[in-house]
């Protein structure tokens, strides 16, 4: 399986008061992906059927307040989170693939949170930020958590692959 991401900003945050260098972290979400796709307990995603050869996918970072205004407006929910997926699971009717080519969607992250986040988990902001990573590519993947045993194989899987940082 090969894939493709982007990584940009989608507001005014300063990476580089947190440290963030692009190059480090997309090097490190390769990582995230390369063991992903090594977990046979993963295999029942549609995104390794043998209609999907390539996967794209797209992740930003942002602010507290740009991250509010998103969480109220698709999900009506007046308040800072630290991540947001925005899924187009390969299994829907509407899924987007074309030429064996996915596209899963869009993670957008917030640096402030997470920079407030990872000490009360105990990481580094990098932790914390691959955390989210991690946690926003399994939902593209199709995998949520409305119940708590897919909470705890989603949760388990992330912390899973973190040990390998």
């Amino acid at each position: 399986m090969k894939s493709s991401f982007s990584v940009s900003k989608i507001d005014d945050i300063n990476l580089r008061k947190y440290n963030i260098k692009l190059k480090d972290y997309k090097n490190d979400v390769k990582k995230i992906l390369d063991i992903l796709f090594s977990y046979k307990e993963l295999k029942k995603s549609k995104i390794f059927s043998d209609e999907i050869s390539r996967i794209n996918y797209d992740i930003s970072f942002c602010s507290d307040g740009t991250i509010k205004e998103i969480n109220n407006q698709y999900r009506n929910k007046d308040k800072v989170t630290d991540v947001i997926t925005f899924s187009l699971f390969c299994d829907d009717e509407n899924a987007i693939i074309y030429r064996k080519k996915a596209d899963l969607g869009q993670i957008i992250i917030s640096v402030e949170t997470a920079d407030k986040q990872k000490d009360q988990n105990n990481n580094t902001l990098r932790l914390e930020l691959l955390t989210l990573t991690t946690h926003g590519i399994l939902h593209l993947f199709g995998f949520d958590h409305l119940e708590k045993k897919d909470y705890d194989f989603v949760v388990g899987i992330q912390n899973k692959v973190l040990k390998n940082f």
